[in-house]
């Protein structure tokens, strides 16, 4: 949930951690802080607040001198958002410093009998027993103080470690929680992500579960926690520093939002070969196909609600039963699973911690996975049996719009492909749903050029303190991910119904003035939204609809239209999330709410 960011080299290391700690802000933003080694001295400086107070307080990191440095940008868990809650932690004796990306779950325990054996606590956090720990366990070895000090921790922890007496090093440590090291000329990097390093370096080791590196200017060596060293293969990062960057938008969710037609164009072309699709990363027998009783979907958020969206194509493709779980809610559960069910795993991180302890569980009952993940190398896409990436690029703001939409083609994919494999569909059906397919990012475009008015309809309807959102069949899917983009980055309280559901309680909150966004572009039930927006108007509801272009008498039912190019209704989700994405933003923006950032949210969601 938080970032972390190493750097050692020639150069001065503030500048360089408060550069990366910028790329790493969407992860959390309660504070920020940044150590630095110079000779034998650890320098700290930490504030709450965003990471531009911290560079007025360090004036930019040229306050600070030294060439080897840890940085931290925190979504807080332990403790509130304050200063002296802020990493990076220093140890009594002022020898290591840390920051920590995760939760340390024997804190209270380890806090405890740290606090006899006579060491100080300045903050609530359950990051401050690891410098405890280092400084207890100090032998004059940097390597052996921190494997006997990691020994003692239970919980998901990535952690960057500075020690006085070892001028030029910073460790690196891993377990359940992402952290990846930049190899430089003459000066090396770790980070929680790739966007913090792209503009220094395009090689990268992604460290696993239970390893640690020792990284120096000269060079970086990963050891196991038995102290043994491993050997790491080198990978090469494809994202470019241009794709991390706003690109002259205002924001990066709308920078985003108008990059979904190439992300989708970008996941589909190059699984289309000779009027067929091909997902060489799943690699799966016809006969293995038909030994598969059941789909299991599992994911958190805006996956999650892909999810409830591809099992709508893949039930009516592949005639497979399908189940959609909340990853936090199936990992506590007693899941019907076994050799005869396929997992599919949806997480735009690849890191999110609910999801990876659901899907070790599933495995665990037998289950084959398929993982649909936007970042290479990630902790799911290593887990997986196979592995499909959406290739969206980099998604920097907290609220996921091109990262839901390429997770959902990918489903569309899946269906297509696995229906084709197991005979489900006829060649002349699967021929036209492909052409279908092949149209989505032209269409994604004509929604984007062709709905200019919503900044003035978010005006409109931004003055109301709930908005319910309602649909049938895939408009219910979209209703739901639309409702979760409102609330997530305005603040306005938003549900999305069952359109069918109004009668059975939730019309009794209808007032007059009620905003309701109303779904009805599913064109075989749309009729039956069309009588529910009718229900909800005589009860006093202002009715904003989606309705598919063409379809001009839902212009004397609503209050106001916004029309989307026709689709087949398996695929109408992903096109008309779009405008909802936008009335989304533009509702935020006139809002005044910080759009890329919203509170107490983070992008990656790697603790419980």
């Amino acid at each position: 949930m938080c970032g972390i960011v190493g750097f050692t080299g020639k150069q001065n290391a503030a500048p360089v951690l408060l550069e990366g700690l910028k790329k790493l802000e969407y992860r959390g933003y309660d504070s920020a802080g940044i150590a630095v080694l110079d000779h034998d001295a650890i320098t700290v400086a930490k504030v709450s607040g965003r990471i531009a107070n911290l560079c007025e307080k360090t004036q930019d990191g040229t306050a600070l001198s030294g060439h080897t440095g840890i940085g931290h940008t925190r979504w807080a868990t332990h403790g509130a958002p304050t200063d002296i809650n802020a990493h990076p932690h220093v140890s009594n004796n002022g020898r290591f410093s840390v920051v920590h990306n995760g939760i340390i779950e024997n804190y209270l325990e380890l806090r405890d009998e740290l606090t006899k054996k006579g060491y100080r606590f300045d903050s609530q956090t359950d990051t401050e027993v690891i410098v405890h720990l280092l400084e207890l366990y100090d032998s004059g070895d940097f390597k052996e103080t921190v494997m006997k000090a990691t020994a003692r921790l239970t919980g998901s922890y990535a952690l960057g470690i500075l020690c006085a007496d070892c001028p030029g090093s910073i460790f690196a440590v891993r377990e359940a929680s992402p952290l990846i090291l930049g190899i430089g000329v003459g000066e090396n990097y770790f980070a929680s992500d790739v966007t913090a390093l792209v503009s220094h370096t395009r090689n990268a080791i992604y460290l696993e579960d239970g390893e640690f590196a020792q990284l120096s200017a000269e060079g970086i060596v990963v050891f196991n926690y038995s102290g043994s060293p491993v050997h790491k293969e080198v990978s090469r990062i494809t994202w470019s520093v241009e794709a991390a960057e706003k690109g002259g938008y205002e924001h990066f969710m709308l920078k985003e939002i108008m990059e979904q037609p190439r992300a989708i164009e970008a996941t589909i072309t190059p699984r289309l070969r000779d009027g067929m699709i091909h997902l060489d990363d799943f690699d799966v027998s016809r006969e293995e196909l038909r030994e598969i009783q059941k789909i299991v979907i599992t994911a958190c958020g805006s996956a999650y609600y892909a999810g409830v969206a591809g099992k709508y194509a893949i039930e009516k493709l592949c005639r497979i039963p399908v189940v959609v779980e909340l990853a936090s809610e199936l990992r506590y559960s007693d899941p019907q699973i076994d050799e005869h069910t396929l997992l599919i795993v949806l997480s735009q991180s690849g890191e999110t911690a609910d999801t990876i302890a659901a899907m070790k569980e599933c495995q665990r009952r037998g289950a084959r996975s398929l993982a649909v993940v936007n970042v290479v190398g990630s902790t799911i896409a290593k887990l997986a049996d196979h592995t499909l990436y959406t290739w969206a690029g980099p998604e920097i703001a907290v609220a996921t719009t091109k990262g839901y939409t390429t997770q959902l083609t990918v489903l569309y994919l899946f269906a297509l492909y696995a229906s084709q494999r197991l005979g489900t569909l006829d060649q002349g059906t699967y021929n036209g749903l492909l052409n279908e397919l092949r149209t989505l990012p032209k269409k994604l475009q004509q929604v984007l050029d062709m709905n200019p008015g919503l900044p003035k309809l978010a005006e409109k309807y931004k003055g109301s303190g709930s908005v319910f959102f309602i649909g049938r069949n895939t408009d219910y899917a979209a209703a739901l991910e639309g409702a979760l983009k409102l609330k997530e980055i305005s603040y306005i309280h938003a549900e999305a119904y069952a359109a069918g559901e109004l009668k059975h309680g939730t019309i009794a909150l209808i007032d007059k003035g009620q905003p309701v966004i109303a779904l009805c572009c599913n064109e075989k039930i749309a009729e039956k939204t069309v009588n529910n927006i009718v229900e909800v108007k005589a009860r006093g509801a202002k009715v904003l609809a989606l309705a598919n272009r063409g379809n001009r008498s839902i212009l004397s039912q609503a209050d106001d239209v916004i029309f989307i190019p026709v689709v087949d209704t398996l695929f109408s989700t992903v096109i008309e999330i779009v405008p909802l994405q936008l009335f989304a933003y533009y509702t935020a923006k006139t809002l005044g709410c910080d759009i890329d950032k919203p509170k107490n949210l983070a992008k990656s969601v790697t603790v419980e």
